[in-house]
């Protein structure tokens, strides 16, 4: 399932709906310019092992096909020691919803639900909440049937996610699976009261799963925001350097994972992710209100952070409603003059 041409081909097989595309490696741009062809444009180019948005392209001509082809080849042999890619349709704006599963060796598989992360700039996730604003009980019943097919007909076993994209009509469509724990997996704990890194080390140990579906429970709401040392006024340039005044935030219904301390120098050599702030409520309003008063406790001085953005995001009217996709970051940070070129 770590190669995202198989996990396709396994999915067109289980009967999950896919988005249009390649089902075989593609190492030549002739034949990228022929399945572009074959299922129009805009279509965007994938490292088959990519992963955090790498060897990823959106075309809208033959012209930027090719040359973001050869790019992308570049770019996944660089970051994966491959540089086979694929092609598939691009679907404009959509919501991009996953599922969280567990399974064992011995063939049990329960879903915990989906996450919702379509707040997003380069393909990275900024913010994630569970549940879903957009989806309902029926929607939420089919996505983890979906997902525990998958997972039962490659026999996994660990934890995992089935990522899926929505379109404008509310079409569901599978597109990958990430083979390991996700950034965002505290959100699904505080959700469903399931350690997720214990019950994977569990898996690992030989344990067979304790949980039954119909005993997950699906409690309140959280959400998760990546608190990343970069400046969100100059296009997300990181800000490493020495943090001189830290306040993390406590209380009710607050979570802060993290490693950073007061005198930690941030280095400029790994990923900016500093801390994972994740809110807790009994519904989406309370935690939207718990996360505006955890933000504008959260310093990081004198480092530039996205503690302001998300702060902006979290009062945004369409966010509070929960109506966005993955276009809304560009969309809501060019109204603040931020820059996405």
């Amino acid at each position: 399932m770590g190669d995202k041409l198989e996990a396709r081909k396994l999915a067109k097989k289980c009967g999950v709906p896919l988005v249009p595309g390649s089902l075989e490696k593609i190492n030549e741009k002739e034949r990228a310019l022929e399945i572009a062809h074959q299922i129009g444009y805009p279509v965007m180019i994938k490292a088959v092992a990519g992963g955090g948005g790498r060897g990823m392209r959106v075309c809208h001509t033959d012209m930027r096909l090719v040359s973001s082809f050869l790019t992308c080849q570049a770019e996944a042999e660089s970051s994966f020691g491959d540089k086979s890619l694929y092609i598939e349709k691009f679907i404009e704006n959509p919501r991009h919803i996953e599922v969280q599963i567990a399974a064992d060796k011995y063939g049990n598989v329960v879903s915990l639900y989906e996450r919702e992360c379509s707040i997003q700039r380069r393909h990275q996730k900024l913010i994630e909440e569970a549940p879903s604003p957009i989806i309902d009980t029926k929607l939420r019943k089919k996505l983890s049937e979906w997902a525990t097919k998958l997972a039962k007909a490659c026999k996994y076993e660990n934890v995992g996610t089935l990522e899926f994209i929505m379109d404008k009509e509310h079409n569901l469509y599978f597109i990958e699976m990430n083979t390991r724990i996700q950034v965002e997996h505290p959100v699904t704990e505080q959700i469903t009261d399931v350690d997720l890194v214990k019950l994977q080390i569990l898996i690992a140990a030989g344990e067979k799963l304790n949980l039954k579906q119909e005993d997950i429970p699906l409690k309140g709401h959280a959400i998760e925001f990546r608190i990343n040392c970069e400046d969100p006024e100059k296009n997300f340039v990181p800000t490493p350097g020495l943090i001189e005044f830290l306040n993390l935030p406590g209380g009710k219904g607050v979570r802060v994972d993290t490693a950073i301390y007061q005198g930690y120098r941030v280095p400029p050599f790994y990923d900016s992710l500093l801390a994972k702030l994740i809110c807790y409520g009994k519904d989406r309003k309370e935690a939207l209100n718990i996360a505006k008063r955890a933000l504008s406790e959260f310093m990081i001085h004198p480092l530039k952070t996205t503690i302001s953005l998300h702060q902006r995001i979290v009062s945004d009217p369409d966010f509070c409603k929960g109506n966005y996709d993955t276009s809304f970051l560009s969309k809501f940070c060019r109204e603040e003059v931020y820059s996405f070129e």
